[in-house]
C-alpha cells in the first residue's frame, strides 16, 4: 500500500473530525511532523512521531502501522501510540474547566440553562436543598 497523506492520515486516526478540518490544520502550521512543519500532502511512514496542536494542547502521536480507512475508537492502539505527556493533558483540562467557570463581569446571573450546565459539571450549589 502506498504511504498515506497526512491529512488523510489524521482523519483515519480520528484527530480530527473530517479531512478538511486536518488539511486546514497542516495548512495553519498546526501539525509537525518529526518536528518540522508539515504540508497535508506529506507522506507518512509507520514510526513517524506526529505533533498536533489541538484545542490549546499539542498531542504527539506515534504512527505503528498505516491504516486503509478510517478506524473505529477500539482499533486506534493497533496504529498509534499516544506520547502526549499526562501534564499536557491535564493542563488541556484545567483550562476547558476555567473556561466554563468564567463568566465576563456584569453579565449576571446565569440564565436557567447555564446554571444546569454548571451543575451537571461541577455538582449542585451549596444553597440548595
Amino acid at each position: 500500500m502506498d504511504d498515506p497523506r497526512l491529512d488523510k492520515l489524521l482523519w483515519c486516526l480520528r484527530v480530527f473530525r473530517t479531512r478538511p478540518e486536518a488539511t486546514e490544520a497542516c495548512r495553519a502550521g498546526g501539525v509537525r511532523v518529526q518536528g518540522l512543519p508539515a504540508k497535508p500532502g506529506r507522506d507518512v511512514h509507520a514510526g513517524e512521531v506526529i505533533g498536533v496542536r489541538l484545542r490549546g494542547m499539542t498531542r504527539t502521536l506515534r504512527v505503528l502501522a498505516l491504516p486503509r480507512t478510517r478506524l473505529g475508537a477500539k482499533r486506534l492502539p493497533e496504529f498509534v501510540e499516544d506520547l502526549t505527556p499526562p501534564e499536557e493533558v491535564e493542563r488541556a483540562r484545567q483550562a476547558a474547566t476555567e473556561h466554563a467557570r468564567a463568566r465576563l463581569r456584569g453579565e449576571g446571573r446565569p440564565s436557567k440553562k447555564q446554571r444546569r450546565d454548571l451543575e451537571a459539571l461541577f455538582g449542585p450549589g451549596e444553597d440548595e436543598g
